[in-house]
């Protein structure tokens, strides 16, 4: 037998190596829809208790709004469960091409695919269309599904320096001789909520004749004026050749993905990507529901606006505090802590306080980075974001953080 003593004694001595560092994950037990507030059970076996959730990708609020639920039934009572197959074989209902459709109209492109994830787009979105012959230049805080999908394409690879646009053009120039040059960006990067520069990226492919990739998980639905992306943000909607994005977060939070983009290279996914033609359909009910979600934001602008308001509201009141925030926009707010033990020690304390939060520490995010990442939702009402800053100015005197600088946290817990 392979798995032998010496395999066991191997991992669980990394598993044993983890916790002493403070970089083992925890996962905790929701016995609710998720929402604003929900009912936890942590640790393990414990009685659940109410908390607010302040680290969902439900930045709008829709996972369990009436209207959305209402549309998963039909789709459900109306669809069925389950496709049981691919799209190309008999995996096709007329609603799945809606969807495109109406994700095409949505995002301003001439055509969208789409995927049972995020993720899966990702591992398309090279391998389909790029050869050896072409070379896919990354921003280095690239999500790590942007990153297999590099390792999976035959192009070759180079990167560029974190949202730096004089590096990106040095390698832009040195790339002439490639047949395809592809800029690969997040449009939010999803540790720091920090929003890539897509007008000066946008100027710099057309000078040098490149395409432009994003991944916009982060955007879609509530960055812009009208929640299109942060292609919207920047003004540059119909420069972008290629958007991929999730309908697991603002839009309804299930599952299921796209890419978005020029017709011809969309077309080229329905021949050649491979999760595409070998993954089933996304099932009819996320189908209807995610649908219906594109309906509410075409017709209003409603809960964007007031997940904007709650993001500049919480940031002012945090910062005011002392916490050590990254700047921005994004209702993704790192609380920077540095100290991966200190991030998971604060977590625990908050979610006794009721606040739910996650400390996140390498490899998720670099070694020394630590942070507990908090996200806004439209759903939050403001009695709550007052509750949890409460919950954070309680905890964050306990660990003596408030308005200290970097050097005074890591000088403090030793990291």
């Amino acid at each position: 037998m392979v798995y032998n003593k010496k395999a066991k004694e191997f991992y669980s001595q990394e598993l044993a190596s983890l916790r002493e560092q403070g970089l083992y994950k925890e996962e905790r037990y929701i016995h609710s829809p998720q929402a604003s507030s929900i009912e936890v059970e942590f640790p393990a076996g414990t009685e659940p208790k109410p908390v607010i959730n302040m680290c969902a990708n439900n930045y709008l609020g829709l996972s369990s709004h009436p209207q959305v639920l209402e549309a998963a039934h039909k789709g459900l009572e109306e669809r069925g469960y389950g496709m049981s197959s691919v799209r190309f074989i008999c995996g096709t209902q007329d609603i799945h091409r809606e969807l495109e459709n109406k994700l095409s109209q949505f995002l301003g492109t001439e055509d969208t695919i789409l995927f049972s994830s995020c993720m899966d787009a990702n591992a398309a979105v090279f391998e389909a269309i790029l050869t050896n012959e072409d070379i896919i230049i990354c921003d280095r805080l690239n999500h790590a599904s942007i990153i297999d999908g590099v390792r999976l394409a035959s192009a070759q690879q180079d990167s560029y320096k974190h949202m730096d646009m004089a590096h990106l053009e040095k390698k832009l120039e040195m790339h002439q001789d490639k047949r395809f040059r592809v800029i690969a960006t997040d449009g939010v990067f999803s540790m720091d909520g920090d929003i890539a520069p897509l007008d000066k990226i946008c100027q710099l492919a057309e000078k040098w004749d490149a395409m432009v990739m994003v991944d916009d998980s982060h955007s879609t639905g509530f960055i812009g004026k009208t929640g299109r992306g942060t292609h919207e943000h920047w003004g540059v909607m119909g420069r972008i050749d290629l958007i991929t994005t999730t309908l697991g977060k603002a839009l309804g939070g299930a599952s299921g993905g796209c890419i978005s983009g020029r017709k011809e290279l969309i077309e080229m996914y329905r021949q050649r990507g491979r999760p595409y033609l070998f993954s089933n359909a996304v099932p009819p009910v996320i189908i209807t529901a995610a649908s219906r979600v594109i309906d509410v934001l075409s017709q209003t602008t409603e809960r964007r606006d007031k997940l904007e308001e709650n993001t500049k509201y919480f940031r002012e009141k945090m910062t005011e505090a002392g916490f050590d925030i990254r700047p921005g926009v994004h209702p993704i707010v790192p609380i920077m802590l540095y100290d991966a033990k200190l991030a998971q020690g604060m977590a625990k304390d908050l979610f006794t306080e009721g606040v739910y939060v996650v400390g996140f520490f390498f490899p998720v995010v670099p070694k020394g980075q630590a942070r507990i990442r908090v996200q806004l939702s439209a759903g939050h009402e403001k009695e709550q974001l007052d509750k949890a800053i409460s919950a954070f100015i309680k905890v964050g005197k306990k660990y003596d953080i408030l308005h200290k600088t970097k050097e005074e946290v890591i000088a403090k817990y030793g990291m």
